[in-house]
């Protein structure tokens, strides 16, 4: 993988966490599993925060985990959650516990496959304890998120269902929006149709 593109500001430690453990329901399979440009998407995805400069890295599994950990460069990045069936809360609450010390860790979705390297970059810079940013894109809100190490607690016990941490963010005054319209697109591929359009550029 290649140097990361900037450090986070202050020498604040940011690591990555990449969900991906759903069983992709409307595609038909795991998305984790599905090649974009003969990448597999968690593969693709976990390259893209090395680059983006977030340290350490786990990604979250659970369907056909073992499946998805064979594509890992290094197995031991995975995390499986038990639960995950119960929807991205459960993957998030599994992540945030597996997590090495860091000042703040950058959340990351599979399914996002137009978020580069860039992206992960302009927020990991924004790391600190007490942050909580997230990207946007021509002013709505997305994903990745940031979350800072003060916060972590509070999201993994708020975090249930398909929701994760939206409603522990819709909370927050300080929210940070981090405008990222000009480097990628908060675009997420749902269906097997969606795939071709995420390489138009």
């Amino acid at each position: 993988m290649a140097d990361s593109l900037a450090p986070p500001a202050g020498g604040a430690r940011c690591a990555g966490l990449l969900l991906a453990a759903g069983a992709g329901r409307r595609f038909g399979r795991p998305k984790a599993l599905v090649e974009l440009d003969g990448e597999p998407l968690v593969r693709r995805a976990l390259r893209v925060l090395a680059d983006g400069g977030c340290a350490p890295i786990r990604v979250v599994l659970g369907a056909q985990a073992e499946d998805a950990r064979a594509l890992l460069p290094d197995p031991s990045l995975a995390v499986f959650a038990e639960d995950w069936a119960t929807g991205m809360g459960a993957s998030l609450r599994a992540g945030l516990r597996a997590l090495p010390e860091a000042d703040a860790v950058l959340v990351h979705l599979v399914d996002l496959p137009k978020v580069d390297a860039r992206v992960i970059a302009r927020l990991a810079a924004q790391a600190s304890p007490e942050v909580v940013a997230r990207a946007a894109y021509d002013g709505v809100p997305g994903h990745p998120v940031l979350f800072g190490r003060t916060w972590w607690p509070g999201v993994a016990a708020s975090a249930s269902g398909d929701r994760g941490a939206r409603d522990w963010l819709a909370t927050r005054q300080d929210l940070r929006l981090v405008e990222c319209a000009d480097l990628g697109s908060g675009f997420d591929v749902d269906t097997p149709e969606d795939l071709p359009s995420t390489l138009e550029q």
